[in-house]
C-alpha cells in the first residue's frame, strides 16, 4: 500500500501528540508532509525540513491529507484550496456553522473528488446519529465544563463571576458556535450529523466544582425511539485527555480515504 503523506496544521495539546504518534509509527504508512504553525517557535523539536513556512505553499509538499488543529479561521482562509488539492479534516468544526463557507467546501470536495472529514471527537454514536437524522424529531447535546475549560472571548461573560453551576448558553448549536467556536466543535459535529445548526439544541453549563468534561446527547425519533449517549473525561485546557486517542484514530481512518464530500470518521 502506497505510504500517505499528512499535513498537521497548529502544534498545541492534541497536534504535538499527532505529530508524535505519526513519526514514532511508521508501520501505519503514514508520513508527515508538514507542520505549520502560527507560532514557529513552538516547533523546535520538528526538523526544519518539515515545517512550513508559508501555509499558503502546503501543495508544495504533496500531502494527501491535511488536518487543522488550531483555529476555525483556517478554514475559513484555506479550506477551499485544500480540498482543490487533496482530503481535509477540521478538528475546528464549528467553522461549518456558517453556512456559505460550508456549502463553498462540500461544493470543492465533490468537484475535485475529495473527502471533507468531521471528526466524532467525544460524540458517542456519531453513526447511529446520521444514519437516522431523517427520524429525529429533536436532538440536544449537554456540555458540562469548569471555567478554566471555556474560552468566554467572545462573549461578554466574566468566568470570574462563575462561583457556582450556570448555564451559560441553551439555544441552536449555530449560536454556541459562534459565542465558544473554541468549545463546541463536538456539538457542532452533533448538529452536523442530525439535524443541522438552527435545529439542534446545544446547552453549556459551567461548573467550578466540575473536575471532568462531560457530553451528553438525546435524541428522540419522530416514531417514539431515542438514542442517548453520555461520556465524561479529565480536562486538559480546552480538551478532555480523551480527545487524543479519539482524534488520532479519526485521522488514521481518514488516511484510508473515502468517498468524495462530507464523511464523518
Amino acid at each position: 500500500m502506497q505510504r500517505r503523506r499528512i499535513g498537521i496544521i497548529g502544534f498545541g495539546y492534541i497536534a504535538s501528540f499527532i505529530y508524535r504518534e505519526l513519526v514514532s509509527h511508521p508501520e501505519w504508512g503514514l508520513d508527515v508532509a508538514f507542520v505549520w504553525n502560527r507560532t514557529p517557535a513552538s516547533l523546535d523539536q520538528v526538523p526544519d525540513s518539515i515545517v512550513l513556512d508559508e501555509l499558503s505553499d502546503f501543495a508544495g509538499r504533496s500531502p494527501d491529507l491535511v488536518v487543522e488543529m488550531a483555529h476555525p479561521s483556517i478554514s475559513r482562509d484555506y479550506a477551499k484550496a485544500f480540498l482543490s488539492h487533496c482530503d481535509y479534516m477540521m478538528l475546528s468544526v464549528t467553522a461549518m456553522a456558517d453556512d456559505a463557507l460550508s456549502d463553498s467546501l462540500l461544493h470543492t470536495a465533490n468537484k475535485n473528488h475529495n473527502s471533507l472529514f468531521i471528526p466524532r471527537g467525544a460524540l458517542v454514536g456519531i453513526d447511529a446519529l446520521h444514519e437516522g437524522r431523517d427520524n429525529w424529531a429533536d436532538v440536544s447535546i449537554t456540555f458540562r465544563k469548569a471555567p478554566g475549560s471555556i474560552d468566554f472571548s467572545a462573549t461578554e461573560i466574566d468566568p470570574n463571576n462563575i462561583d457556582t453551576e450556570t448555564t451559560v448558553y441553551d439555544g441552536p448549536v449555530r449560536g454556541a458556535a459562534e459565542k465558544f467556536p473554541r468549545n463546541v466543535n463536538t456539538m457542532a459535529a452533533c448538529a452536523l450529523a442530525s439535524l443541522g445548526f438552527d435545529r439542534t439544541r446545544g446547552i453549556l453549563i459551567v461548573d467550578p466544582n466540575c473536575t471532568v468534561m462531560g457530553a451528553h446527547v438525546v435524541a428522540h425519533g419522530i416514531n417514539g425511539s431515542m438514542l442517548e449517549t453520555k461520556i465524561e473525561e479529565q480536562a486538559v485546557g480546552v480538551s478532555g485527555t480523551g480527545m487524543l486517542l479519539s482524534q488520532l484514530g479519526s485521522i488514521r481512518r481518514a488516511a484510508l480515504g473515502a468517498s468524495p464530500g462530507l464523511q464523518f470518521v
